[in-house]
This record gives structure tokens, sequence and C-alpha cells, in this order.
């Protein structure tokens, strides 16, 4: 069974260029990242400015953010998110998706063409209820 994660930016990065996986440096990104690595065979981030990233990926600091796009340049987003995920053949039996509203508005339905189930399990929680589900669900994380 092959699980693929993925994990939105954040908007709190490090002020230098990092790997993609150390440069979004906020406490619910950290655990977001954790839980990815622990129960995804691959994961990536879904990033507003580059769209789908790899974690071993340098990228530069950035601030562009979904939640000021118009719809439409989320549309065009989130097809170049999926242009991506067939460029790097991403597919699998299950999609977990750590992902606000807006990162995953126009991907779910094209996901459930890739992966038989899509799991996104933080669904409808706000900030702090999502920490604590991640920091309950982690145990032993620090």
């Amino acid at each position: 069974m092959k699980r693929v994660a993925f994990v939105s930016c954040v908007k709190t990065k490090s002020t230098t260029p990092e790997l993609a996986e150390h440069l979004y440096i906020s406490p619910w990104f950290r655990m977001a990242r954790e839980y990815a690595r622990r129960n995804a065979d691959r994961w990536f981030i879904l990033s507003a400015e580059h769209g789908l990233v790899e974690p071993r990926k340098l990228i530069e600091p950035y601030d562009t953010t979904l939640n000021r796009m118009m719809i439409a340049d989320r549309k065009r987003w989130a097809s170049h998110v999926m242009w991506q995920m067939d460029d790097l053949d991403v597919r699998g039996d299950t999609a977990v998706v750590l992902a606000g509203q807006r990162y995953r508005e126009f991907l779910l339905t094209p996901l459930f063409v890739r992966f038989e189930n899509v799991n996104v399990p933080m669904k409808g929680l706000q900030m702090g209820e999502q920490l604590s589900w991640m920091k309950n669900t982690l145990g032993d994380y620090q």
C-alpha cells in the first residue's frame, strides 16, 4: 500500500534558502512534517509559490499565499500541481492531505483520480484544534 502525504506551506519561514522540509519553521508545519514522515511512504509540500515541492529541494523564502489569490489563480495553481504530479508520477492507494481549505479546494477531486482513498484528517478543525490533534497523534514528538 502506497501512502502519499501532502503538507501545505505556512507563512513562517526561515530567512535564508533551505531545503523545503526545513524552510517552514512554524510549530504546525514541524508537526505536520513529522506526521507525514511517520504515516506516508512519500510526502510533498504544497507551496503557494512553487506548487508541488519535494522535501529535499532547496528553495528561497517567499511571501506568496493562496489565501490572497483570486479563485482563477487558485485554479491555475491546482492545475500546475496536478501537472507536477503527472511529471513525478505521484499516485498510490491513499493520499493524506494536511492542508487548509484554500490549498485543497481544487485538488481533492483530481486526487481521487490518482488515489483510491483521500484522507483529510484535520478537516473542520481550527488551528488550535489542529495543533492539539497533531500533538496527541504524535505522542512522543518533541
